[in-house]
């Protein structure tokens, strides 16, 4: 089980990226938009620069739903691979079928 304080970090920042994403997302494309005058870009990227940092998605850690481990992580599933492991063992998971010889 990892941390709860870095489950809880990690569920703020989904929380940020989602109320910051709609204006981060335009003030990108004004930073980006080659045909608008280089002083209106520079001011969409100082502005973009004055968001919270953890209101950008890359900072989102995909983490285990059960567990919160953040290493070797299946997204199709959402869970790390002792879990997937465990719950497959025990035939709780749809499809998954975990080979035994």
């Amino acid at each position: 089980m990892a941390k709860k304080s870095s489950i809880e970090k990690n569920n703020r920042r989904k929380r940020m990226s989602k109320t910051f994403g709609p204006r981060r997302a335009r003030l990108k494309a004004i930073a980006r938009d080659k045909s608008l005058p280089m002083e209106e870009r520079f001011a969409a990227t100082l502005k973009l620069a004055e968001l919270p940092r953890n209101s950008s998605k890359t900072r989102i850690r995909n983490r285990c739903e059960l567990t919160g481990r953040p290493r070797a992580f299946y997204r199709k599933h959402k869970l790390s691979r002792i879990a997937l492991r465990e719950l497959g063992s025990k035939g709780l998971i749809p499809g998954l079928v975990k080979s035994s010889w």
